[in-house]
């Protein structure tokens, strides 16, 4: 899961490395260690305590200027190190990201591989900005990350316009067909408001890109707005897909100092019979011990219609389902 505070500070710290990088021709390296431990309550049911790796991550990025105005980057991030336990780890063995691309003041910025897409990055912040984040809603969006090219424009007077497309060749080893779904989005920025609509179209073949298999072939919108009032920001957002669900959040972040506060609540009405409604109401409060490293404490309280099966013999077969759960958790991050 991406983490929205670390992500900016991580970017901070590349960008500010890069300068000196830059001079010398030499990549950037960066990293984090991301410890956590959670309580897990199913009303009625099981009851866990948990310490584990919550995304330890590493990675290299590079840019040079390949001509007057025109950059060239590339970025690599690396992440299954589950620092937590030595004796489960075999070092690094998966893949957050991996992209190259060139941009330019004059015609944005295009770039091709792994990344976050332009739906996610423009719609579905709630559930990126949390740490632990096992409760939250997200987006019912299938395209994944992999074999993406994505373009971002430049701002025309505040807007700025995004597009992706996801390559799924004949060679896809997980890919039931060749596809070419795409996303397409609208970011406007006006002083202090921030608006954002875009759409996915969902095309893409069965559990490609580790996403899962395609629920069906609607098309997923979603609209968000946020608002910053100096140390407090406002967002909200609508996520839906026909056949599937409905996905609204309302969130608000206050930063005092070095401590960071954030309440969200999240509803999904599925598109069923029953109309089965899930919700989740989360709390954060996060303090920066330094540059590099921060503590945080979040709590989870999820209810809804009977939406959380549990598994108390861990033999993959569900033993019961309640409709409210509840997750406590702390952490620590440092990052470089």
């Amino acid at each position: 899961m991406k983490k929205t505070l670390l992500a900016s500070a991580i970017a901070a710290a590349t960008f500010s490395g890069a300068v000196m990088a830059q001079e010398s021709n030499m990549p950037t390296v960066y990293g984090n260690i991301q410890y956590a431990i959670a309580h897990d309550n199913f009303d009625g049911g099981p009851s866990t305590v948990d310490h584990f790796d919550n995304g330890t991550t590493l990675g290299v990025s590079h840019d040079h200027e390949i001509a007057p105005g025109i950059t060239g980057f590339l970025k690599v991030e690396l992440e299954g190190i589950n620092a937590d336990d030595k004796a489960a780890s075999n070092g690094i063995d998966s893949l957050d990201e991996a992209y190259i691309g060139v941009k330019g003041d004059s015609f944005g910025q295009v770039w091709v591989g792994s990344d976050d897409s332009t739906y996610e990055s423009a719609i579905d912040k709630i559930v990126n900005f949390y740490e632990v984040a096992t409760l939250n809603l997200g987006g019912s969006y299938d395209t994944g990350e992999g074999d993406l090219v994505q373009y971002l424009s430049p701002s025309f007077g505040g807007l700025k316009l995004g597009a992706a497309v996801q390559i799924n060749g004949d060679g896809d080893a997980n890919n039931a067909k060749k596809s070419y779904p795409y996303q397409l989005a609208a970011i406007y920025s006006a002083d202090a408001l921030e608006l954002a609509f875009a759409m996915d179209s969902n095309d893409g073949g069965d559990e490609y890109s580790g996403n899962g298999g395609s629920i069906n072939n609607e098309n997923t919108y979603g609209l968000r707005a946020t608002y910053s009032m100096g140390d407090l920001s406002l967002t909200g957002q609508y996520q839906t897909r026909k056949d599937v669900a409905d996905v609204f959040g309302l969130q608000g972040v206050y930063a005092l100092g070095s401590n960071q506060f954030s309440l969200a609540y999240e509803m999904q009405t599925a598109d069923d019979a029953a109309d089965t409604e899930t919700t989740t109401v989360t709390l954060q409060a996060l303090h920066n011990l330094s540059d590099h490293m921060y503590v945080y404490f979040e709590g989870y309280l999820g209810g809804g219609d009977e939406v959380y099966a549990y598994d108390v013999d861990g033999d993959g077969t569900n033993d019961g389902v309640t409709d409210e759960r509840s997750i406590a958790s702390v952490g620590a991050v440092y990052y470089f």
